[in-house]
């Protein structure tokens, strides 16, 4: 799916889920402006007690293919040519290693994960943030945090396609 169509879809989401939500982005290929979109990825806190609610809203958006207590997937039209949207639930404290990881792309999480082995540390795909191996949290109040503590340039969400000297 062509990125417009996809970031339309997406923000109409967006825009039905927001009220039940102390935080909500985009995240995936349409955050790193990618011209095209195979999936949607959400990020959210939802407001306290809003989960039966967000429920009920992504029910009247489609079909819920999965409900668990972290990830929810809504197949959004029907199944020949609809779209599969991915909500993520975040807390405040993995927020932003949780928006940082499911913005992607793939090729940029293997190499801020495998950054962080050779450095001692872990990123945590869970969102939880980077430690070091006393599993003390180093960073993941926000992006440019975890950038920092790697010892590396921060890159924005539409960067991280690119292949630097720092990332081979």
């Amino acid at each position: 799916m062509r990125l417009e169509e996809a970031r339309t879809i997406a923000q109409r989401v967006k825009d039905k889920l927001s009220p039940h939500c102390d935080r909500i982005e985009i995240a995936g290929s349409i955050r790193r402006d990618k011209p095209t979109v195979r999936d949607i990825d959400i990020v959210l806190i939802e407001k306290p007690e809003a989960a039966l609610i967000i429920n009920s809203v992504l029910s009247s958006l489609g079909s819920i293919d999965m409900n668990g207590s972290k990830i929810k997937r809504l197949w959004y039209g029907d199944k020949a040519t609809g779209l599969s949207i991915d909500i993520y639930l975040a807390t405040p404290a993995t927020w932003a290693t949780l928006l940082l990881i499911r913005t992607g792309s793939k090729e940029n999480n293997i190499r801020l994960c495998s950054l962080a082995r050779r450095l001692g540390l872990q990123l945590k795909a869970n969102g939880d943030g980077l430690f070091n191996q006393s599993g003390q949290r180093l960073a993941g109040d926000t992006e440019q945090s975890i950038y920092e503590v790697l010892g590396i340039p921060y890159q924005e969400s539409s960067e991280r396609e690119v292949k630097r000297a720092w990332q081979l």
